[in-house]
């Protein structure tokens, strides 16, 4: 089969990494892809927003299936463009892709189909907003209504904090459009955790639990960013929460997408909150979770085609998905500066280094001459007035290291002493991934 993988970060990088593996891949493209992907992909020159380049590729390229990595191209309606070419593809449609592009759709559909989530009230007056500060006490959640790279969300400690995101989203507009309606939520206490669910018409099925760190900081400090970790299989999810969260959440989520006519066929990324209360609905997500992907693709032990395959078809019941019992732990690198402004074309030491048994999943990476660029080498002087081509820093989050081990301990562990061999000027990481407590 010829299949298509739209995007370019670490997500597409492990959907890549995971399809090519499958006997039933021929081809395997990736727009645009990235310097990791052009290693198991042919990577096309083509921005994953571009709906009409990927459309006319996919139809000059006879592509079989076509997988959508990133948010945005689904709330364009890509999946829309390419059915109406007669392409398969996996991924929600623009009509079930509100559930990530607007948060105040979410959060009306929960309330509909009577699944547990925080209370909540949108705006679209910045003014009405000020007025409501406080609201919901302090801390204030206060989220940008439209997609925001996964930075819209201000949890804000106290009233001054809270005007402040207020009017940084609502009057400088720092997120575009995405703050034209703003949603203010009561703060949820507990354990966050993440589950992505392959989902099509009729079913619901969970995938191997992974848990995310989304503060920039050790000990969950300083802004949100769109992941800084992961570890997989959560250990917050004992049996009987997974058998609340099948009864209370996966279930009527599906009933209310097929009672509103959202034939929803894809991966549904489900945020949690695990209060005393149970388990409760932080955000839905269209698309595989990113760097959650990173530590649950490792794990699977079933071909992502057949997969894929039966999704597009109405066949996830009959497809039986097997998992494999070691540990994964993702630890992000990311450029000096994220999740705020940082520097690009940094160039890449250590990449040869990574055991093998190591996987590096490329996110925010290209790559360039270095004759202007400098060299990342222990031995600088030997790059001197030398051209060649390396891998260099392109994004915010550059590389993700996954590790597998029996223990989750022995997983971070060789994640960690694997990180430490790569360099590039400004790389920070979390030191915390993967470090189980209750608190975590």
């Amino acid at each position: 089969m010829k299949v298509l993988v739209v995007g370019g970060g670490g997500r597409e990088h492990a959907i890549c990494w995971k399809l090519a593996q499958s006997p039933k891949v021929g081809e395997l493209y990736c727009a645009p892809g990235n310097a990791g992907i052009a290693q198991i992909a042919q990577c096309v020159d083509i921005a994953a927003e571009d709906i009409d380049g990927i459309c006319t590729f996919a139809s000059e390229n006879s592509i079989d299936l076509a997988v959508i990595g990133p948010e945005v191209p689904l709330a364009m309606g890509i999946v829309d463009e390419l059915e109406s070419k007669g392409v398969k593809v996996f991924g929600p449609n623009r009509k079930c892709s509100q559930l990530e592009a607007s948060k105040s759709f979410t959060k009306s559909f929960l309330e509909r189909h009577n699944i547990p989530t925080a209370g909540y009230k949108e705006f679209t007056d910045k003014d009405e907003l000020l007025n409501a500060v406080g609201i919901y006490g302090y801390p204030m959640v206060i989220k940008a209504d439209g997609l925001a790279a996964g930075k819209g969300v201000v949890i804000a400690e106290n009233e001054v904090d809270a005007r402040m995101a207020i009017e940084e989203m609502m009057g400088q507009k720092v997120f575009g459009a995405a703050g034209d309606k703003v949603v203010v939520e009561e703060f949820l206490t507990g354990i966050e955790a993440s589950m992505l669910c392959f989902v099509d018409e009729t079913s619901i099925i969970p995938m191997e639990s992974a848990q995310d760190y989304k503060r920039i900081f050790d000990g969950d400090k300083g802004p949100n960013t769109g992941g800084m970790g992961t570890y997989s299989p959560s250990l917050v999810f004992t049996p009987q929460l997974e058998k609340q969260i099948k009864e209370q959440i996966l279930e009527p989520t599906l009933k209310g997408f097929q009672d509103d006519g959202l034939d929803f066929k894809g991966v549904l990324f489900i945020g949690l909150m695990i209060s005393d209360d149970g388990p409760k609905v932080i955000e839905f997500n269209n698309r595989f979770g990113d760097p959650e992907t990173q530590s649950v693709l490792p794990r699977l032990d079933s071909d992502l085609l057949d997969i894929f395959m039966a999704v597009t078809e109405n066949k996830l019941a009959d497809v039986n998905i097997k998992w494999r019992k070691e540990k994964a732990v993702c630890v992000v690198a990311a450029s000096g500066g994220y999740p705020g402004s940082y520097e690009k074309n940094k160039v890449i030491g250590g990449l040869d280094k990574v055991d093998e048994d190591v996987i590096v999943f490329h996110a925010g990476t290209s790559k360039k001459d270095t004759s202007e660029l400098g060299c990342a080498d222990e031995n600088k002087e030997g790059c001197k007035g030398r051209s060649h081509m390396a891998t260099v820093t392109s994004g915010g989050r550059v590389l993700g290291v996954t590790a597998l081990g029996t223990t989750h301990e022995e997983a971070k562990a060789k994640a960690y002493d694997n990180i430490r061999r790569i360099r590039f000027e400004g790389m920070q990481y979390r030191k915390d991934i993967g470090i189980v407590n209750s608190e975590k």
